[in-house]
């Protein structure tokens, strides 16, 4: 089954890029406009992964992933103009995985992508070997 991954950014052309760069690589995509809309419907139906701009109309990213960690262990990547330390740093306390700054290579964040599934699948498969012995 193909996992289900959100983007919101406000920034059309970010989003089809990204967008069509994933669903190469076999994801189902879904992308916002903003960070409220993609959390209405991640509220409604989850997405296996989450990708945040921080700067958007409405609610901010970060308050977006503070609502989603509130109930949600959902990877999350966000993506700033901002190249600051604080923003950095604020991403991450706030339980984001990773953190792009724009310009950033859309294959890039594919492979980042790919390496926080593959992470989980070991997980998953390493839990599942041991409950099993």
């Amino acid at each position: 089954m193909s996992k289900i991954i959100y983007i919101a950014d406000d920034t059309t052309e970010i989003r089809v890029a990204v967008k069509a760069f994933l669903e190469k690589e076999g994801y189902l995509v879904t992308d916002f406009e903003t960070g409220d809309a993609l959390y209405e419907t991640f509220q409604a139906a989850p997405s296996d992964f989450v990708i945040l701009d921080v700067m958007m109309p409405g609610s901010n990213g970060f308050v977006i992933l503070k609502k989603i960690r509130k109930n949600s262990t959902v990877p999350v990547i966000m993506l700033t103009a901002r190249d600051s330390d604080l923003d950095y740093a604020t991403g991450l306390d706030l339980g984001s995985d990773d953190y792009f700054t724009k310009p950033f290579s859309p294959m890039e964040l594919v492979m980042r992508v790919k390496a926080i599934f593959r992470r989980q699948d070991y997980e998953r498969e390493k839990n599942d070997s041991e409950s099993a012995e």
